[in-house]
């Protein structure tokens, strides 16, 4: 039996979204190579040398999110996850839950802030949450404008570390569909 048949259809779509940015090179699979261009672009996006230790630390943690979930996900060990692979180890709480949230989530947002946020304010601004999920995600600029717009809680022009922990922690475990956390990878399929 399907893991992730009794998901819910808006979960199912928010997973679908979140495979969509995993998947860096549009084939239809996540692997250790997807990871690793993101991490590229991401480097290029800040102008950061191969050696730079930031992106050196989020390399790290970028390859330990692939192997957490190639032991999670990849059902038939192929070296690649599916669409339904992902979503079913999601399902059985295998890669995120509320309580693993923390420990995940919390050194991966903190390694991408130290790249992203060019000021070392805390917090970002329009143009750098554009650059960093246009380059690890492939965001487009319009939909990352109107993400930025949204996660801006208190309509400060910044997302600090705690908004986007917040609306990533809603991605991935509020059923509502108005939270501000539905917007974090930009408009949502409506199927």
């Amino acid at each position: 039996m399907d893991a992730s048949a009794g998901m819910s259809l808006f979960l199912r779509r928010k997973l679908a979204r979140r495979f969509e940015t995993f998947d860096t090179d549009g084939d239809g699979y996540v692997d250790r190579a997807d990871f690793q261009a993101a991490c590229d672009r991401l480097a290029a996006a800040f102008n950061l040398s191969p050696g730079a230790p930031e992106l050196g630390r989020l390399r790290e943690l970028s390859d330990g999110v692939w192997r957490h979930l190639a032991q999670a996900a990849d059902a038939n060990a192929d070296g690649r996850i599916d669409l339904a692979e992902y979503q079913a180890a999601f399902a059985a709480g295998l890669l995120v839950t509320p309580a693993s949230f923390d420990a995940g989530y919390v050194p991966f947002l903190d390694a991408l802030m130290d790249i992203a946020d060019t000021d070392a304010d805390g917090k970002l601004t329009r143009d750098e949450q554009v650059r960093w999920t246009g380059a690890l995600m492939g965001l487009p600029e319009p939909d990352a404008r109107e993400v930025f717009g949204r996660l801006d809680r208190d309509v400060d022009g910044l997302i600090s570390r705690d908004e986007m922990l917040e609306a990533i922690r809603e991605y991935y475990f509020s059923e509502e569909p108005t939270s501000t956390g539905v917007w974090l990878l930009g408009p949502l399929d409506p199927h």
